[in-house]
């Protein structure tokens, strides 16, 4: 697991934290809840889900254990389909998502009894990146792009995109079938969620993906920005022209839409039911109270702090 230092902002959300806590004991006598006779929380919340989300994600779990140190914040990844699917079967509290839930899953929690909260945590944009060594791909046009990743794709070298590229061949990294970066991807470049080309080396871990790309000179992948921020001194990122001339992804061209179409929020998703244990309630509120200042240290972008505001008091109804 990757491990996130911020001693500057450790003594900010501990104070924020302290705050919620003991908000959180007022509020009930500890009866049946997270919260022992020596008025120390305790218990599970369990998220799964997005490999994408997962930096955050775990960032505020391990902030969250120097305040509540008794209690067990688990975060798996499993990729957004495959944590929905542990999700919606009451498997777990939270699911880290980079794409809005589907009809189809949204049928199934209304069939399972499940009522859900939706809360964007932080904008992303996904990057498109080829190794460090590869000296021709300037940038690539949306375009060019479904040459390469559309379904039946007859690119197999870097000359088959540019005829002045090299005659060597082109190998792809990205995301696997289950992955939420995979559906936002293929719907934005290919026009719909998961038409792709199958000849690809796919990885739920974006940790694996890196790794490929680092090691291969013709090799080219895409995954969120926060993976290329963490792996910059390994990877070169590739500018995108969506129509008004390449683009970089940063945190100012992410946030302020001129990295199109590749930039989106990404989500938890909490079981509402789940407020109900004082443990998890603490934990999503303090996810809420420290995300925007966290989202920056593992390179996602945060939201306006009124987005923040507005999911807190979706909480607090609860």
């Amino acid at each position: 697991m990757n491990t996130f230092k911020m001693p500057q902002t450790l003594n900010m959300l501990a104070l924020i934290a302290a705050g919620i806590l003991i908000s959180a004991c007022s509020q009930d006598d500890g009866a049946g809840s997270g919260q022992e006779s020596d008025g120390e929380l305790r218990g599970v919340v369990s998220l799964d889900g997005s490999s994408t989300v997962f930096p955050i994600s775990e960032a505020v779990a391990e902030e969250f254990l120097t305040v509540a140190p008794r209690v067990r914040v688990t975060v798996g990844v499993s990729g957004t389909g495959g944590g929905f699917k542990k999700f919606l079967a009451s498997e777990t509290d939270i699911n880290d998502a980079s794409r809005t839930i589907k009809e189809s899953e949204r049928m199934e929690a209304e069939a399972n009894g499940i009522d859900y909260l939706e809360i964007p945590v932080a904008f992303d944009g996904l990057s498109v990146v080829v190794n460090k060594n590869n000296d021709w791909v300037d940038f690539l046009t949306v375009q060019e792009l479904q040459m390469i990743w559309q379904p039946g794709s007859m690119v197999d070298s870097w000359d088959d995109i540019r005829p002045n590229w090299p005659a060597e061949p082109i190998r792809l990294y990205g995301p696997g079938t289950d992955s939420g970066t995979f559906d936002y991807f293929t719907e934005a470049v290919n026009g719909e969620s998961g038409a792709s080309r199958p000849d690809y080396t796919a990885s739920e871990d974006d940790n694996v993906l890196v790794q490929g790309i680092a090691g291969d000179e013709n090799a080219m992948g895409f995954f969120g920005y926060a993976y290329y921020i963490e792996n910059n001194d390994k990877l070169k990122v590739v500018p995108i022209d969506g129509g008004n001339g390449p683009v970089t992804p940063t945190p100012t061209t992410i946030n302020n839409g001129t990295y199109s179409p590749l930039s989106r929020p990404i989500f938890i998703y909490l079981n509402t039911a789940s407020l109900a244990r004082q443990e998890v309630k603490a934990f999503v509120e303090f996810y809420l109270e420290s995300a925007g200042q966290l989202a920056s240290e593992v390179g996602y972008i945060a939201l306006p702090e009124d987005m923040y505001q507005a999911s807190r008091d979706q909480v607090a109804a609860y």
